[in-house]
């Protein structure tokens, strides 16, 4: 089983008629697509790990896309227009992110092939990112920008939040310049990322931003308790590095 960010991993009941579960898949942990994947599932909008089993299939974004007259497959530029021209009334338009991932593609003078090449990614999802609504992982968004020779911060146009108790000590990084590191290590593959963003905190306060940063959230403050102030920080340095084995 291999698959690419976008795709949709779905499972099927074993007994007929019975419930049937899909989501789409956000997040690799392998560079050959193989399993395990984090996965934004339909029905609750949660990410979690899954190792899928023997009742679990990948339906491929390019599956989905147009063809030409005749089945001829299109380009991804073409299947992107194509897919926009013939879009249902209601599915929603680009996202922010998406919006600024094609104006830097095109300031460079890139095709959708050539990005997403540099990326390592399809270059259905490309087009799916910059044609419809989308929330890519960080590792995503650090390939994208990578590709493109710009920043995550002005992909997202944006900085990070995270949520945190009024009189914990992460709230005391409000309104000062913060250092904020996010890491992740494979140590069966010998392989990680690293990404530090600096920049300066502050407090959310508007209600219409704390709601929807809430209902965006997808996953519950490990120490529990009521963590319900959100902190922004606006980084005005982004770096990171990743770690490969050494034959590799």
């Amino acid at each position: 089983m291999r698959a690419h960010l976008g795709d949709q991993l779905v499972i099927e009941s074993p007994a007929t008629g019975g419930a049937r579960r899909d989501g789409e898949i956000v997040g690799l942990h392998h560079d050959d697509g193989t399993p395990p994947y984090d996965v934004r599932w339909s029905d609750t909008d949660d990410v979690t790990l899954v190792f899928p089993g023997p009742d679990a299939h990948i339906r491929h974004l390019e599956d989905e896309q147009p063809t030409e007259a005749g089945g001829a497959p299109t380009t991804a530029d073409e299947a992107a227009a194509a897919y926009t021209a013939y879009r249902p009334p209601g599915t929603g338009h680009a996202g922010d992110i998406g919006r600024r991932i094609a104006v830097e593609r095109r300031r460079r003078g890139l095709s959708r092939e050539e990005t997403a090449g540099r990326a390592r990614m399809s270059p259905y999802y490309l087009a799916y990112l910059e044609e419809r609504p989308a929330d890519p992982t960080l590792a995503t968004l650090i390939r994208l920008a990578d590709a493109l020779g710009t920043s995550v911060a002005e992909l997202r146009g944006g900085g990070i939040v995270f949520r945190t108790a009024p009189d914990s000590v992460a709230a005391q990084a409000a309104e000062r310049e913060v250092a904020f590191e996010v890491d992740h290590v494979d140590d069966a593959l010998s392989q990680g990322w690293s990404v530090l963003a600096v920049g300066p905190a502050r407090v959310v306060t508007d209600p219409e931003a704390v709601r929807g940063l809430a209902q965006r959230a997808h996953a519950t403050p490990w120490a529990g308790g009521e963590r319900e102030m959100w902190v922004s920080i606006e980084p005005a340095d982004l770096t990171g590095r990743r770690i490969t084995p050494a034959d590799q």
